[in-house]
């Protein structure tokens, strides 16, 4: 997750935003379409496996390895793209070919290397590449949201290091196909050395540990089974101490391992136990956890926190809300740790069901940030979960489209969090159907299991099995920012209403209170009426649809 900030509201960008007066006028570059595009160099191969190796230096702060690259041939091809950032920096390029070694030429263009093999390799072959790399990785300076390496120090004076990088890449610091469409089929093997006197941990299940007694140092490493996606991949390395659980889930038994810096080990194991109150509540929405083999994590981290594949990284000081803030406003976001909830939302949106292009990167957020609504459904009460869901859309902005530039690693406004949330959460009234809607959700996450897809597919499937059709309710809020409008007069008993301040197509039944009565209109930007059988007194929207209304 790039976290939502702490908006305040910012009233003049909105205006301007909702007359459509603000429009996106950056500038594409050639290095953002060959980070943001499905490249012929790209298309050809499909990664089987990466098997990453590197060595951790604190002191200089820079990082040496290799990542072995395992991937199958598509199309016949000689010129593959590799993506490694400035400043670091790739040494050498080995392909193993039938027990023979070979160097290989590459050539860098910024933060791509071109990589020539000096054979057309042939479609539904198989190869290795190794790739040796080298350098000092950026610095993130104000972790998570700018991405990098964070070097920090704990309590005690230990190093305290970590990897967070979404959004900017995973080639940040470990050399990749550096885009989300294609991720490794059989996982990843994650080998780090550190000194002797930290830990590392990363994603999966941890394999081997050993120690170099004479070089003083230490070497972990850590199995992912099934595909991850780039970014991730990641290294946690401190002071750490672990402690476990098992937990009893819908697949069977899931191994639950805390990793936590030495001197907060009694603080989390009283503030870890709503991990599994998490879990319960999401596979209870969703559907049973993505990655039994692969074991779930929490992690300790010197920054606030990212959904890191089954090492989902905390930094939340070991209290309930955003590090104490309740975003709703309501009290309700008190009640929860929102890093332990939020990012282990994740592992199911953005985990499992990843978007093919950033730009369609809502699909993360929009259901992660609708499943804190949903833990708060689950544990407390529904009263609670709509107060918290209601009370988060003073963050949103209407600022541009949720959905982002495609093919240019560009995502879409900000409100692809609360807004979307908020989007997801006029759906379920809309279907009315709380046993259809669970079964849609956890529908998705059986039928995406473990994909790469785009927003048409989740349209598609929510359409399809809500049998409606959605297509101006998406188009309103994934790709317009205005907000709908109920607009309506009333003469006696006689409602007259539509919806303005809406794309064309919108049309969804409303429900409205007339009297203190719940109704149901099917609302379109048409003129509709509806006659009362008593003088309508008041008339209130339900609060739980995302519109507006406005009395004429």
């Amino acid at each position: 997750m790039k976290f939502l900030r702490l908006f305040l509201l910012i009233f003049p960008i909105t205006t301007l935003a909702q007359n459509g007066l603000f429009e996106d006028h950056k500038k594409f570059t050639r290095q953002d379409s060959l980070r943001g595009s499905i490249t012929p160099e790209r298309e050809w191969w499909n990664v089987t496996h990466y098997n990453l190796s590197l060595e951790v230096f604190p002191e200089t702060k820079t990082l040496k390895g290799k990542n072995t690259i395992s991937f199958e041939v598509l199309k016949n091809a000689k010129k593959m793209q590799l993506d490694l950032q400035e400043p670091m920096r790739i040494t050498k390029i080995v392909h193993h070919n039938n027990l023979i070694d070979q160097s290989l030429s590459f050539k860098r263009e910024g933060n791509v290397y071109w990589v020539l093999f000096p054979n057309t390799l042939i479609k539904t072959t198989h190869h290795n590449i190794s790739v040796f790399f080298e350098g000092k990785p950026t610095e993130s300076i104000n972790p998570p949201w700018s991405g990098g390496i964070t070097w920090k120090k704990d309590r005690k004076g230990t190093d305290f290091i970590a990897s967070s990088n979404q959004g900017i890449g995973a080639s940040i610091w470990w050399p990749n196909k550096d885009h989300s469409y294609d991720e490794p089929d059989n996982g990843a093997l994650i080998t780090v050395t550190t000194p002797e006197h930290l830990t590392n941990v990363s994603n999966g299940r941890l394999i081997n540990t050993t120690h170099l007694k004479k070089e003083k140092k230490k070497i972990y490493q850590w199995e992912v089974k099934n595909p991850i996606n780039n970014y991730g991949v990641n290294i946690n390395i401190g002071d750490y101490v672990r402690f476990s659980e098992t937990y009893k889930g819908e697949n069977g038994l899931l191994d639950c391992d805390y990793w936590v810096l030495r001197e907060n080990l009694e603080k989390a194991k009283k503030q870890f136990k709503q991990a599994s109150m998490t879990l319960e509540a999401f596979e209870y929405w969703f559907g049973p956890y993505p990655f039994y083999e692969d074991s779930y994590k929490l992690v300790e981290a010197p920054y606030l926190g990212m959904e890191h594949q089954s090492s989902v990284t905390y930094g939340n000081d070991y209290i309930n809300g955003y590090k104490g803030t309740d975003l709703s406003g309501t009290g309700v976001g008190l009640k929860f740790d929102f890093i332990i909830v939020h990012e282990s939302g994740h592992e199911w949106f953005a985990n499992s069901i990843t978007n093919k292009d950033v730009a369609d990167m809502w699909i993360h957020e929009s259901f992660t940030a609708y499943s804190e609504s949903l833990f708060v459904d689950y544990h407390f009460s529904t009263k609670e979960a709509e107060d918290y869901i209601i009370g988060t859309r003073k963050a949103i902005l209407n600022d541009k489209p949720i959905i982002g530039k495609y093919h240019v690693n560009q995502e879409g406004s900000s409100d692809m969090y609360y807004k979307g949330a908020n989007m997801l959460h006029t759906l379920r009234q809309i279907i009315n159907n709380d046993t259809l809607w669970r079964k849609i959700l956890r529908g998705l996450n059986k039928e995406f299991y473990h994909q790469q897809v785009s927003t048409k597919q989740i349209e598609n499937y929510i359409s399809t099995h809500a049998k409606l059709d959605l297509n101006g309710f998406f188009n309103q809020y994934l790709r317009d920012v205005k907000i709908p409008v109920f607009k309506y007069k009333v003469k006696k008993n006689k409602l007259c209403y539509k919806f303005t301040n809406a794309v064309s197509n919108f049309a969804i039944p409303v429900k409205v209170w007339i009297n203190n009565k719940p109704i149901w209109l099917n609302t379109t930007t048409k003129t509709n009426s509806f006659k009362f059988n008593e003088i309508i007194k008041s008339i209130q929207t339900d609060r739980n649809f995302y519109i507006t209304s406005q009395k004429q």
